[in-house]
């Protein structure tokens, strides 16, 4: 019987953007080794993510950077997560889940989803549905 789980790291990040609908680009494929290719959940920036691919022999700009981070957000294999006006962050992660926001460091982790509880929101105004609640908690070192 044939193995159906790829272990090959290229298939399995070729097979992480065909679940998007996105063809297996160069550096969709150097960026998405950099996000998932362990397969451990990350919360990165766009500056975070060009530093660490500056590290590698597959060089992509900034701006190749964020239309690659944006593409991967609209083909929901990610979620953008947005902490003020000017600073973002991309969350491997899918599931509906908290976040805590350093303000010190910058820094985005998960909070324990488990200990969160919202009673009740406010019903959606007409002709709208509620698609989605970010959470995001702020925390500062005393």
């Amino acid at each position: 019987m044939t193995d159906l789980i790829p272990h090959d790291p290229d298939a399995r990040l070729i097979g992480w953007l065909a679940s998007g609908g996105l063809r297996p680009t160069r550096q969709r494929l150097a960026l998405a080794a950099l996000l998932v290719g362990d397969g451990e959940d990350r919360h990165v920036t766009a500056e975070g993510l060009y530093a660490a691919a500056a590290g590698t022999a597959d060089k992509v700009s900034l701006a190749t950077v964020y239309n690659t981070l944006r593409a991967f957000c609209d083909a929901g294999l990610m979620n953008e997560v947005v902490v003020d006006g000017s600073r973002s962050y991309f969350d491997t992660r899918l599931d509906d889940h908290p976040h805590f926001y350093w303000e010190d460091s910058g820094t985005l982790t998960d909070a324990p989803a488990n200990q969160l509880k919202i009673a009740e929101l406010p019903a959606a105004p007409a002709g709208a549905a509620i698609s989605r609640v970010d959470v995001v908690i702020r925390l500062k070192k005393l």
